[in-house]
């Protein structure tokens, strides 16, 4: 690998902007090109991270020529839900490590092979989940792990938005491209982050999700059995004008509020009484440094295949209860943690 990580950009719009200006000032990457459907898309990609004319890297609407025109180390992909598993094995074919932006793909059994792509080829594969690289869920984690509450036995959360009136008309209510509505797209926090601290398997998924006249699901709610007994109760809102998000863990002896889409707060409390002040370490991190961090070994990835894995399964069986009017099981249930 060269001094820096060379890195390009597969799917310019929304949140590869994001990775985009934080890489421009990343002391230890280059960005050595960027490719969308249009070139012409990613020149505006190149204005929102404010690269300056003259040092822009090139332009390319076919992957494959960006991959042996610019030899990258590493690739973000941020291309509809759908695509992202055919994306993620191209580039894991030209020896890239792979930012890839949620979810890691919509179908169970494509984790399973991403992973197994990634474990062969000795890549680093992250999700951009938000909450595990923040100090307050790293804690909650380590809460859950030790048992420093007692047992976690219960999880309740909902995230609302009015992401409706934002997304209609765009690939995400397109369901060959998206996968799913809200569930599958910003509404997934609230669950990501869930699965990323309780760290079991799904058993059972009861749901029910409302389309409101859409080609997708605006709004459901979700109850989850882990395999562990930790049951967990999910509403996600696509259509309230009131942003917002919580998750609370009920353990036998505390219990702990926590912002579920972006660690930005955290309430603990032990027995009945609050923790005035947590000690909470760590500095906040965000997915795409992770991913350098990781990949020059000076951090372990806080997200990897498995965490797509698990949301693939939840993801299947939501879908599949809904579908029915009956809960539903993970296909591989059990091989995922």
């Amino acid at each position: 690998m060269s001094q820096k990580v060379k890195v390009a950009f597969l799917g310019t719009g929304g949140i590869a902007a994001k990775h985009g200006r934080e890489y421009r000032h990343h002391p230890d990457v280059q960005i050595v090109g960027g490719c969308d459907v249009k070139a012409d898309t990613v020149n505006g990609f190149w204005d929102r991270c404010e690269i300056p004319k003259g040092h822009r890297p090139p332009a390319f609407d076919n992957a494959e020529k960006m991959y042996q025109q610019t030899k990258p180390d590493a690739v973000v992909i941020c291309t509809p839900h759908t695509l992202h598993y055919e994306h993620a094995s191209l580039a894991i074919a030209h020896g890239c490590h792979v930012l890839l932006e949620k979810p890691m793909v919509t179908q169970a059994d494509h984790a399973y092979k991403l992973r197994d792509q990634v474990k062969a080829a000795g890549k680093v594969l992250v999700v951009g989940y938000n909450t595990p690289c923040t100090p307050e869920f790293h804690h909650l984690r380590e809460l859950i792990r030790g048992e420093k509450l007692g047992k976690l036995e219960q999880v309740a959360g909902w995230l609302t938005q009015p992401w409706i009136k934002f997304v209609k008309g765009t690939w995400r209510t397109d369901p060959k491209l998206s996968g799913g509505g809200q569930a599958y797209d910003s509404g997934a926090h609230i669950p990501n982050s869930l699965c990323w601290t309780v760290e079991a398997n799904i058993e059972q998924v009861h749901a029910y999700v409302d389309n409101m006249g859409n080609d997708v699901d605006i709004n459901s709610s979700i109850n989850i059995l882990f395999d562990t007994g930790v049951m967990a109760s999910i509403v996600i809102s696509g259509h309230c004008t009131a942003s917002g998000s919580h998750l609370t863990y009920m353990f036998a002896n505390g219990r702990v509020d926590i912002d579920g889409w972006g660690g930005s707060w955290i309430n603990i409390y032990e027995g009945d009484q609050r923790v005035k002040y947590p000690q909470i370490t760590g500095k906040p991190l965000t997915p795409a440094g992770n991913f350098i961090d990781a990949i020059l070994g000076r951090d372990e990835p806080r997200t990897s295949p498995a965490n797509g894995i698990v949301q693939s399964e939840l993801m299947d069986a939501i879908y599949e209860s809904a579908r029915t009017g009956q809960p539903a099981r993970p296909a591989k249930q059990g091989a995922a943690v």
